[in-house]
């Protein structure tokens, strides 16, 4: 027992030495890193958050030269090059990375989703597919859909676009909306090639996909109505109001010609006003307007747009009201007039513009994909107001 003792406090000091050897080079190694690369870190995490891009990606590359094994570096640089625009050093970057023979699986799956979204974002597109399609049977399947979804859309792709949202259904988004929207686009095709059974049935899907696509009737009462059949048209044009009664005023310039050819434009008008009557939003009172103005004349126009803005108020129902007055007002007057309709057009032009409720494009057409954003149905059937608003 003496003798086990013995050789403890032999031993003891050894241990004792070797202990506060490691500390010190386990101290020094922090310390060192801490001077090194989290200050540089911080640094660029500063110039990223003042939006000072440059300064960082400087930082990060100087950094890169000491840590090159560090691939969180190096995906945070492949990251920042894209958002600058540089998107060949990207393309380089990413390559660099799935050349390394210590990556994860998780890591080189997003290595190539990474690298798939800079082909994208060049406009090289077969690139991009072919390393979607690789991942189709990895943890990653449902990331390369969504952007195989949208190169799809890019190169309106539609069928493959609809076989992908098939594909990315869940719970979450059954993507009926873009599913019909598809169709409708293979619908606007076909007419352009003069065959409209074809469009007829493709509408038909995107009614069964989504039974209150808007466009789908829409563009079925068109095709109704260029092939003489009026009743049908006016039967699809007044179904449009089941999924949003404000979406009736892309029709009712159509409805209007079809009541015309049918000999009763007098009843298309009156339907207008009692519409317009009970939903005061809906975008048909320039319409109205001229309609009666070419047929009942010039008093039962001004009644019409001085009743509307009696008993809805706004700035295009003022010079619309205006716009009246001056086609009865003395020559004396009119001059005095006209300096007040240029002053309310000046200041009610963002009324005649219609507005994507996710990025805020604005045009003056209505579309059903946003030119800004690339999102479906965001724009408002009605101008000068967003989405959210009906």
């Amino acid at each position: 027992m003496i003798e086990i003792q013995f050789w403890w406090l032999a031993i003891l000091p050894i241990f004792f030495g070797a202990g506060w050897l490691a500390a010190r080079v386990d101290i020094k190694h922090v310390i060192a890193e801490s001077h090194s690369l989290p200050i540089a870190y911080f640094k660029a995490v500063n110039h990223l958050l003042a939006g000072e891009m440059n300064k960082a990606i400087d930082i990060y590359i100087e950094i890169a030269k000491n840590h090159s094994e560090t691939i969180e570096l190096q995906v945070t640089l492949g990251h920042l090059f894209r958002r600058r625009g540089e998107l060949e050093r990207a393309i380089r970057m990413h390559q660099k990375i799935l050349s390394r023979r210590d990556l994860s699986e998780s890591q080189r799956q997003q290595s190539q989703l990474d690298l798939a979204i800079d082909f994208i974002k060049s406009g090289l597109f077969d690139r991009a597919e072919k390393i979607l399609h690789d991942l189709s049977n990895t943890d990653s399947a449902r990331l390369a859909r969504v952007e195989l979804l949208a190169i799809y859309q890019q190169e309106h792709e539609w069928q493959k676009a609809i076989a992908t949202a098939e594909l990315l259904r869940d719970e979450s988004n059954s993507f009926q909306h873009e599913i019909a929207q598809f169709y409708c686009e293979l619908a606007s095709e076909s007419l352009i090639r003069n065959q409209n059974e074809k469009a007829i049935n493709e509408l038909n899907l995107a009614l069964k996909e989504h039974r209150h696509s808007a466009r789908a009737r829409l563009m079925l009462g068109e095709i109704a109505l260029s092939e003489a059949r009026p009743d049908d048209a006016i039967e699809h044009w007044l179904k449009m109001p089941a999924q949003d009664i404000h979406y009736l005023a892309l029709a009712a310039r159509h409805l209007i010609a079809a009541f015309h050819s049918k000999n009763q434009l007098a009843d298309g008008i009156a339907l207008l006003i009692r519409y317009v009557q009970q939903y005061p939003e809906l975008d048909v009172v320039d319409l109205i307007y001229e309609q009666l103005l070419a047929t009942a004349g010039i008093d039962a126009a001004y009644d019409f747009v001085r009743e509307r803005l009696r008993e809805h108020p706004s700035m295009p129902g003022l010079k619309k009201l205006l716009d009246a007055h001056l086609l009865v007002a003395p020559a004396d007057q009119k001059s005095e007039l006209e300096v007040i309709g240029k002053l309310l057009h000046d200041n009610t032009r963002s009324y005649s513009m219609y507005y994507c409720s996710e990025c805020g494009f604005k045009t003056r057409q209505f579309f059903w994909h946003c030119p800004g954003c690339n999102q479906w149905e965001t724009y408002a059937p009605v101008r000068g107001k967003s989405r959210s608003v009906v």
